[in-house]
């Protein structure tokens, strides 16, 4: 393709990209594929020789896009939103133009030089201490690829550093901190790392937020067997509920466990931040007493596209520490001299890509007003979810409202006043909301997730995409009104949600 097939074909992309966004509403919001379909449309071997690009491009609207998930439909509610915005698909398209590893700063000087000046301008919207800032020369932050690789490089970090103060540790001897409603991503960095991963019990009255007493506890039974708990991953805004570690009890208990490295994980809600009504809610001050890492995804509620996930750290040398390898073919007369960041040295992989343009183009042109308006529309059409629930005696909030997240379940009188044991009525209630579930993600006009929270069977309810509307959230209740209905007929009970 030369450069005047690439400026035809790219006109025809855009046009075909925008006849998409037009065309979102009206489409499925799930695929409706089976398993294997693009077998039977695409051949076994590349071809010998080069096709013609439109054929390729015609191919993309025939076989690829009927296997999409439409994560950025207004009736999307189910996981978190994953953000997509015309500014970001530019700036992708702009990066990719002229791509380059990123490893150093001579690689591209821009590269660098731009996450570090957008990194300071996210820390400063979220209201994030000096600490955090690049421009202090301390601690820093880095774009990674999503919240698990934060949390994995959180992690290596302090592993490095614990055993650097505690050269006698055994690896087998070392203790990851989660709770049970952490995300994956800290048994996943235990089974990459080979180290012990255990999840602390959180429990519904505490609205399943980390209490620092069972901290504490898990500490002292740990350390009295012989064990070395070097990492904890709090949380702000859980998968499952949105729930929010107590991170002010946590931080008091850590000051007697100095090597104890506090990660906070707000993949998520940490993007609330940027409004200054949510940052007591969010723990704002007590993420800049007491994090030594800080992680926040743009690319879920933040309106920029995957992924850009941006970790900071508290000291940046302990990143540096545990990831600096400089082998002679990588240096350079900057890095030598210390005037210049490298971040291959902030992350696990060598390469890296310009994920800072996607940042640093959506910021300007919404402005920090533009990004609040957008968190506050999603926490308000939440709020609107929710005055819909209650209305209803057949549903039931799980546990208080996070935000833009909702967690429920179907709970109707004629079950629950009947005269069974606590046990039977709770299997019965989660049976019930399996099989309301299954209606509901068998439907092609809205899609939701499952999760189950201490042995309760719940449905979350996420807002956040940014074509998401009042006028979606009304029809995706009266969905929920008619699978209800229809899931209480199916068990021989005459009443229907209202």
């Amino acid at each position: 393709m030369d450069i005047e097939a690439f400026r035809k074909a790219g006109y025809q992309a855009i046009d075909r990209i925008c006849d998409y966004y037009y065309s979102l509403e009206q489409r499925s919001v799930a695929s409706q594929v089976r398993p294997g379909y693009l077998k039977e449309l695409i051949p076994d071997n590349a071809p010998e020789e080069g096709e013609d690009f439109q054929q390729i491009a015609d191919d993309y609207q025939r076989c690829i896009v009927p296997g999409l998930t439409h994560w950025q439909h207004p009736s999307f509610f189910a996981y978190y939103p994953t953000a997509c915005t015309f500014e970001g698909i530019l700036a992708d398209l702009y990066a990719t133009s002229a791509t380059n590893p990123g490893f150093n700063w001579a690689c591209s000087p821009a590269c660098t030089e731009l996450e570090s000046i957008v990194m300071d301008w996210a820390a400063k919207l979220f209201g994030l201490g000096d600490h955090f800032l690049n421009s202090a020369e301390v601690g820093g932050g880095v774009i990674q690829t999503t919240a698990s690789d934060s949390g994995l490089v959180a992690i290596v970090a302090a592993r490095s550093l614990y055993t650097s103060k505690h050269p006698e540790a055994k690896l087998e001897d070392m203790i990851i901190y989660t709770t049970t409603q952490t995300h994956s991503l800290g048994v996943k960095a235990g089974l990459v790392l080979g180290l012990e991963c255990r999840a602390l019990e959180v429990m519904p009255e505490d609205k399943y937020a980390l209490r620092g007493e069972t901290l504490k506890r898990a500490i002292q039974e740990d350390v009295g067997r012989g064990k070395h708990p070097f990492v904890l991953v709090a949380t702000v805004g859980t998968t499952s509920s949105g729930a929010i570690d107590h991170l002010g009890e946590i931080g008091e208990v850590a000051k007697s466990y100095p090597s104890l490295w506090i990660h906070v994980d707000a993949a998520w809600a940490g993007i609330t931040l940027a409004c200054p009504e949510y940052r007591e809610v969010a723990q704002l001050d007590n993420i800049n007493k007491y994090a030594d890492s800080f992680c926040t995804n743009f690319h879920k509620w933040g309106l920029v596209n995957f992924d850009a996930s941006t970790l900071w750290v508290r000291n940046r040398k302990h990143l540096t520490d545990a990831l600096d390898i400089t082998p002679e073919f990588l240096r350079t007369k900057e890095g030598d001299a210390g005037v210049v960041i490298d971040y291959r040295n902030w992350h696990l992989a060598l390469g890296r890509r310009f994920r800072s343009l996607k940042i640093w183009f959506v910021l300007r042109s919404y402005g920090a007003e533009g990004f609040r308006r957008h968190i506050r529309q999603g926490i308000e059409l939440n709020k609107h979810f929710v005055s819909l629930l209650r209305s209803s005696s057949d549903f039931s909030l799980v546990t208080e409202p996070s935000f833009a997240l909702s967690v429920f379940r179907l709970m109707p009188p004629s079950i629950v006043s009947t005269e069974i044991d606590k046990e039977k009525l709770e299997a019965t209630l989660n049976d019930l909301n399996k099989d309301y579930y299954s209606r509901l993600s068998g439907r092609n006009d809205i899609a939701l997730t499952q999760t189950k929270m201490n042995g309760t069977f719940c449905i979350r309810f996420a807002i956040g995409a940014a074509r998401t509307k009042k006028v979606h959230v009304d029809h995706a209740w009266q969905i929920l009104q008619e699978e209800a209905q229809a899931t209480l007929s199916a068990w021989g009970k005459p009443e229907a949600a209202t």
